[in-house]
């Protein structure tokens, strides 16, 4: 006989109002009818995700993970520890999965299990943040210091942008960041109140908003930088920006590099993925190109 492929399936039993728990029957069954053994893990706490795939990863033959972007970010970082080039395959349960619609991973979280199973392995840039991974952004400035406690967490970053930018009284209190940038062989410093370097094609569920183009196999990152707006004019400028998704104006930076250094001379609070990511008063940010095998059904 030959020994069955092993999988391990790490979910978050909370994610997106729960959906899960209807549904994990019929996944598990997809999963072993698709010839797996299957080793099942419901994260148990924060953090727990990270732990579990990096003691079990090395011994499975593909890891799969269902949650939200928070989960997966977990999961994948679990992966950057390990020695072995293990397979992941995701199904998304969050409020907003920017990474499955950059990826056009199903809704249908039974489809999305039967297209891991049919899928075929893309690889797939992944962001190292200091001694940190991410999957797809990571952001600071705006709201990046509100509650992590809330049950969005940061996960429409970008809802909460345009919301508070259109009743802009607020605006002219948000913190501004004084920092030096360093990419693409350039140096460059200003006052901004938000920035962020992403590897999706939406962010926040705002289509296009990190640019035309992205490609999430390149070995480049986009980076959108706000400065800050001193009239209401500005301030229009940069909605009008945001909205229109098109890059008119001089008060948002944005350009693509596969390094950045960001620099200030205060601690600046970080989201890696919509969760907390420390403060930090240096970051470098590098995309580690082709660094995650992604197992995708694109037909």
């Amino acid at each position: 006989m030959e020994s069955k492929k092993k999988m391990l399936f790490i979910f978050n039993p909370f994610s997106g109002k729960a959906q899960i728990k209807s549904k994990l029957f019929e996944i598990i069954d997809v999963f072993v009818k698709g010839g797996y053994e299957v080793i099942v893990h419901p994260t148990q706490a924060v953090g727990d995700g990270f732990e579990k795939t990096k003691e079990l990863a090395p011994q499975v033959d593909l890891v799969v993970c269902s949650g939200g972007d928070g989960t997966l970010d977990e999961v994948v970082s679990g992966l950057m520890e390990v020695d072995q080039r293990v397979p992941i395959g995701y199904i998304p349960a969050g409020s907003t999965n920017d990474f499955a619609n950059s990826l056009s991973i199903s809704k249908d979280m039974v489809q999305a299990a039967k297209d891991i199973i049919e899928g075929n392995l893309y690889s797939c840039d992944v962001g190292a943040f200091n001694n940190d991974s991410f999957v797809y952004i990571a952001a600071f400035g705006l709201f990046t210091d509100v509650s992590y406690e809330t049950d969005q967490h940061m996960k429409n970053i970008l809802g909460h942008l345009a919301y508070l930018l259109e009743g802009s009284k607020r605006i002219w209190n948000v913190p501004t960041y004084w920092i030096k940038v360093e990419a693409n062989g350039e140096t460059f410093e200003g006052e901004y109140i938000y920035g962020m370097v992403t590897n999706a094609k939406s962010v926040g569920g705002f289509k296009n908003l990190p640019g035309q183009d992205v490609r999430l196999d390149d070995g480049l990152f986009e980076v959108t930088l706000i400065k800050r707006p001193k009239n209401p004019l500005e301030l229009n400028e940069i909605i009008a920006s945001l909205l229109m998704q098109e890059d008119h104006t001089d008060l948002i930076d944005s350009f693509k590099t596969d390094r950045i250094i960001i620099e200030s001379n205060q601690e600046i609070s970080w989201t890696l993925d919509g969760e907390y990511g420390g403060d930090h008063g240096y970051v470098c940010i590098e995309a580690r190109k082709h660094a995650m095998e992604l197992v995708l059904n694109n037909k």
